[in-house]
């Protein structure tokens, strides 16, 4: 029998009192897309309040293959709520109704690769006013939590090594509208969310392979392979069919890359107990984005994370969602396979 167990309440969808250590971050992430107008985006906030700031990212995939961005960290006095830089996520109802709205300027790239020197990008591409309204609506359980052990006592976790303490996800359904400058699209589709609290530094995972994919309002799959170093790997995800996950027992995604290491196609594999599952995707937009920090030594280390808005094929079935894949930086190359 298991020494631990996952919580998770609906009182987790609101912000947490954070703990004392310096990198507490606690974050939310949707992302959705319209099958019929080829185009989605993800929003994210990632609210570090003993740091005083949070980060701030909406990305926006236009039909015509151009990329919208922005990324802030607007300063923070607390961890009340998600609103800075902007933008603000809102908890209608739990596990069933949320929003989310942006305005402010966004970064309309034609070569969306330019993100890799960010300042050059920013001086030489245009922004716009942007605005953003969605509503969410939960098409599915809830999946995750907080993992405790079994009289209700948190883990001992190391700051220094951690990337959260708490993790769910769930797969949605959003529908709004977007405007940048004086053009306006109506957005419809489908999507994922997840939410993260505890100590977190990007730069304490070597790599990870993150897929979110819907088909339809029956099927959705989430892969995820998460590299540790020193051996230490974790694969699995979930599989949506009609309103109910099937956990993975195994998994893998094989990629390929194109010159500058960034993916274009993918073969996902996973396993189930009563099925096993094959979906191919391609992807159509993608933009480059870094981390870096210096870390006690005075080494700089940088992580690399690379989205992509991704076409998917499940048997005969076509649907949209993100292949995300990040890779601490060593020597110029990324670590990932």
């Amino acid at each position: 029998m298991s020494e631990f167990t996952v919580k998770l309440e609906p009182e987790d969808e609101f912000n947490h009192t954070p703990d004392s250590s310096s990198n507490y971050n606690e974050s939310m992430y949707f992302n959705v897309f319209d099958h019929n107008s080829k185009m989605g985006g993800w929003f994210r906030l990632g609210n570090r309040p003993n740091e005083g700031y949070a980060e701030m990212t909406c990305c926006l995939y236009l039909p015509d293959g151009r990329i919208g961005f922005m990324f802030g960290r607007p300063r923070i006095e607390n961890n009340d709520e998600f609103n800075a830089g902007g933008m603000v996520f809102k908890v209608i109802e739990p596990f069933k109704r949320l929003s989310i709205s942006y305005t402010g300027k966004i970064l309309i790239l034609d070569e969306p690769k330019q993100m890799m020197d960010p300042g050059q990008a920013f001086k030489s591409n245009p922004s716009f006013d942007c605005q953003v309204k969605i509503d969410i609506k939960g098409i599915s359980p809830m999946f995750g939590g907080e993992t405790v052990k079994k009289d209700g006592a948190p883990l001992d976790i190391d700051p220094e090594k951690s990337f959260s303490k708490a993790h769910y996800k769930q797969h949605t359904f959003g529908k709004g509208s977007i405007k940048v400058g004086k053009e306006k699209w109506k957005i419809e589709g489908y999507g994922l969310r997840d939410k993260s609290w505890g100590p977190r530094y990007w730069q304490a995972i070597e790599w990870y392979r993150w897929l979110t994919i819907n088909i339809s309002k029956e099927i959705g799959f989430m892969f995820s392979i998460v590299h540790q170093g020193e051996g230490k790997e974790r694969k699995g995800g979930l599989v949506l069919k009609n309103g109910v996950y099937e956990i993975m027992k195994d998994c893998s995604i094989e990629s390929e890359y194109d010159g500058d290491f960034c993916q274009k196609h993918l073969k996902a594999w996973a396993k189930t107990d009563t099925e096993e599952y094959e979906v191919e995707g391609r992807v159509l937009s993608l933009i480059p984005l870094r981390n870096k920090r210096e870390n006690p030594k005075g080494e700089i280390l940088t992580t690399r994370i690379t989205e992509g808005m991704t076409e998917y094929k499940y048997k005969g079935q076509t649907g949209y969602g993100m292949s995300e894949y990040l890779d601490q930086i060593v020597n110029g190359k990324p670590l990932g396979p």
